[in-house]
């Protein structure tokens, strides 16, 4: 937020103080000048006690670390002491000690929100009564988000946009670079006062930058164990023990593998100890480890509810009731189909056949299950175990459980669409018999050719028969291709969620809507992006000159 106070008409000085100090103790105002804009920028400010050389020597510190032309410009006085105890004539009487010009002089009442600004020159006035006192224009701004922000310093502006920028635009670009580039100044007393104390936008949670720096020390060497032990874990599922046919087949066909080598992936790449180089990579990396965290903490969830009122019994004891139902009701759908369904007239001998081979199927399907029931309550135990990985890894699971218990209704749809793509292909070969075609695989098109009379006659014969009994073979097929769809339908849902889990950029998110001001300035497209007033919500150079108290 940023909102300015105005006094007088006349030529004015913009002094942009930071919201932080606003309640700080009286002191002296360290900041920087700029005299192109007539504008003073507060960065801290100094408190009792001090000394006046001490002050000087971490000035100059900052100033060559930062390359930023900081120096006092003027003493801040908050009323808050009793009326005998003010400093208000003391503090008018350190401009001889830190000369400055012009001199500010900005003073808030005790109980009031009225404050009292004042720019004075030490130079003689040029002509008999000039004044010697400027108008003060107050601009508050909130200095941790500019310091967030990452604004670009107005340099990195393209050739063909610094000519188009306004006073205005500059003017905040160059508040903007220097608060950023006085980073330094910030780090001062991180965890100790020293000798000199001074407040501005760290100053309030010192203890909790501390324990920020000491996660900081401390991440390191964990990062650097763990990234050695999933290098190990790399280095075991690499071995050629795995590439053999049965362990590389289940590998590739098991989602559960896929999602265990994608976790691999997350992890090596969070606890790398490789720096970011860019801003995209850091916000990839952060991305990424909310997202770990997040399928974690929903997997620990899961695990609770599942072992909380005995809750995997009741599914283990559900499971074998359940299976025989859809067994049953398979098998009085193969029943209606060997019949008349739908009032539709089949051929009988094939409609038999089919309907006995997929009988003897489901026959053995729910053999295999019984013999499985006594495992089942163990297996959905380990499963449930399992979450503690993450919520998208007892989801693979689950989806690789949904394709074992429906693998008959796989093998179902495979066979006939099997028999039914047999017998299209035989009677598309059939139609260019009687055309008197025939496929070329030599040269993968369509040739003429000549046929004899008994060639003729038994094609006739296979092409009729196969006319007869496609309808019979259309139907089968048409029936598991619908059992097979509602099966692939509920094990897409399964792995559209296990992707939105994996792929949603939550961080980036959180930061949309709850911190913006930390993506402004952001690189985009490789190119740096144009700093005004709206990329932080700031008034334009209309509003400023208007000298209104609003808020924006």
């Amino acid at each position: 937020p940023l909102w300015a106070l105005r006094k007088g008409p006349s030529m004015v000085l913009k002094a942009f103080f930071p919201t932080c100090c606003a309640s700080a103790d009286s002191g002296l105002l360290v900041g920087r000048w700029v005299p192109e804009q007539s504008s003073a920028v507060v960065l801290a400010v100094v408190h009792f006690p001090f000394i006046p050389i001490q002050v000087k020597e971490l000035l100059a510190q900052v100033q060559q670390a930062s390359r930023v032309g900081v120096a006092v410009l003027g003493t801040w006085c908050h009323c808050q002491q009793k009326p005998e105890e003010s400093l208000g004539r003391f503090l008018e009487g350190l401009g001889a000690v830190f000369p400055h010009d012009p001199w500010l002089q900005l003073c808030r009442e005790r109980g009031s929100k009225f404050w009292s600004c004042k720019a004075t020159h030490r130079q003689v006035p040029a002509a008999p009564g000039a004044a010697s006192e400027d108008q003060v224009m107050l601009i508050f701004y909130d200095q941790r988000k500019v310091l967030l922000s990452q604004l670009h310093p107005p340099a990195a502006l393209p050739d063909h946009q610094a000519g188009d920028a306004s006073a205005s635009t500059g003017g905040l670009a160059a508040i903007f670079d220097t608060v950023a580039r006085s980073e330094s100044l910030f780090r001062s007393d991180r965890f100790d006062e020293g000798p000199v104390r001074l407040s501005h936008w760290q100053s309030e949670g010192v203890e909790a930058s501390i324990l920020v720096e000491l996660a900081k020390r401390a991440s390191g060497p964990v990062c650097l164990l763990l990234a050695c032990l999933l290098s190990l874990v790399s280095a075991a599922s690499a071995c050629r023990v795995f590439k053999l046919w049965p362990l590389s087949f289940l590998g590739s066909k098991l989602s559960t593998c896929e999602q265990l080598r994608h976790r691999l992936e997350q992890l090596t790449l969070i606890f790398s100890t490789q720096k970011a180089t860019d801003p995209t990579e850091l916000m990839r990396k952060a991305n990424m480890l909310v997202s770990v965290l997040l399928d974690v903490a929903l997997g620990l969830v899961l695990l609770s509810w599942l072992h909380r009122k005995n809750r995997l019994g009741q599914l283990a004891d559900a499971l074998v009731p359940v299976a025989d139902h859809v067994a049953e009701q398979l098998q009085h759908l193969l029943q209606w189909l060997m019949g008349a369904p739908a009032g539709l007239k089949m051929n009988r001998a094939l409609d038999q056949v089919l309907g006995r081979f997929f009988l003897y199927h489901i026959h053995l399907w729910i053999s295999y299950i019984h013999l499985m029931s006594p495992f089942i309550e163990r297996i959905l135990w380990h499963v449930g175990l399992s979450a503690c990985l993450g919520l998208t890894v007892a989801l693979s699971i689950l989806w690789d459980i949904i394709a074992l218990l429906t693998f008959h209704i796989y093998c179902f749809y495979v066979y006939g669409a099997r028999l039914y793509c047999l017998k299209v292909y035989g009677l598309s070969s059939l139609w260019r018999l009687f055309r008197g075609k025939k496929w070329n695989v030599l040269r993968q098109r369509v040739d003429s050719c000549s046929y004899d009379l008994d060639q003729l006659f038994i094609g006739t014969l296979l092409f009729t028969i196969l006319v007869f009994l496609l309808p019979t073979t259309a139907l089968y097929y048409l029936v598991f291709t619908l059992l097979r769809l509602l099966v692939v339908a509920v094990q897409g849902l399964i792995h559209l969620l296990v992707d939105m889990v994996n792929s949603l950029p939550l961080y980036s998110l959180g930061l949309r809507l709850c911190r913006p001001y930390r993506l402004a300035g952001k690189w985009c497209a490789g190119r740096p992006a144009r700093v005004g007033p709206s990329a932080l919500g700031l008034p334009g150079v209309g509003s400023l000159n208007a000298g209104r108290g609003r808020r924006h």
